[in-house]
């Protein structure tokens, strides 16, 4: 009997739908907080209303998918026919995901693979798509865990934001960090590095630090086949036009996708996100 491996992540992944249905990926939801409403990302809210809701310094939060959403979904992809399933979830650092995906892998009905991607958003997703195109390919599990890891350890992921005050809030930066970015108006470049979002630059204006974001995703891409995804919160001209000069410049883009993030990480970063996630193939 031929094995079928299917692939799970959540859904801070922010895969656009069409790719998500090609490739038969499962996306489990993550939860904000608004006020007193628990609603499930990407059904229930909108990043715009996170970013409003946030203007008006309303309390916003975040929390897992329950083990038990978990433990759903697997029961019901391992119902669709899969015999083994590699699940891949954004950085630990960030929140508790992978530890309720590990606790519901021990109760699912076929064999599940974990994995601490270390990334979020496209930089999360592209690794989905990694795994799905080998698994799509005859890949077993273990083929498709280490495509994955592959793609993680090649991608990069660069953003700036308007303030650090959300990430500081949430503890996704350290008020130390948070003060610099904040002294003499200065506008912080940040990037992903072991899972973690560190402070890469600090520019004086908000021109200056989009078009060094430009710059560094550039550099970074440089004449290899690569994919880029370039998100953004209440920021869509910005991000358009972030997209058109990359296009321009990289001469070996493959897939180069634009869309505004999802409410949980909305939630931490603010209105004016700008990202750039640049992967190799």
């Amino acid at each position: 009997m031929s094995r079928h491996v299917a692939i799970v992540t959540d859904s801070t992944a922010y895969l656009p739908p069409v790719a998500l249905q090609r490739h038969r990926i499962t996306a489990v939801p993550l939860t904000v907080v608004l006020g007193d409403q628990a609603l499930e990302e990407g059904t229930e809210i909108s990043a715009r209303s996170v970013a409003q809701a946030l203007q008006k310094r309303r309390p916003v939060t975040t929390s897992r998918p329950a083990p038990t959403t978990f433990a759903d979904t697997y029961r019901k992809v391992a119902a669709s026919g899969a015999t083994d399933i590699v699940s891949l979830h954004l950085s630990s650092e960030f929140s508790g995901t992978y530890d309720a995906a590990v606790l519901a892998a021990r109760h699912s009905p076929v064999p599940v693979r974990v994995v601490d991607t270390g990334m979020v958003a496209m930089a999360l997703g592209f690794c989905a798509l990694a795994a799905a195109e080998t698994a799509e390919a005859g890949g077993d599990a273990d083929a498709a865990v280490a495509a994955a890891e592959r793609r993680a350890a090649a991608t990069s992921a660069y953003f700036y934001v308007d303030t650090l005050d959300y990430l500081r809030r949430g503890g996704r930066i350290g008020a130390a960090q948070a003060l610099l970015g904040s002294a003499l108006a200065v506008k912080p470049l940040l990037q992903l590095a072991d899972g973690r979002i560190e402070l890469l630059e600090k520019v004086r204006t908000a021109s200056k630090a989009i078009a060094r974001l430009e710059e560094i995703a550039a550099e970074r891409a440089g004449e290899a086949e690569v994919d880029i995804a370039v998100h953004h919160l209440a920021a869509a001209e910005r991000a358009d036009a972030l997209a058109a000069r990359l296009r321009a410049r990289v001469p070996g883009l493959r897939e180069l996708h634009v869309s505004e993030v999802g409410a949980v990480i909305g939630a931490h970063t603010g209105p004016g996100l700008l990202g750039a996630v640049v992967a190799p193939r």
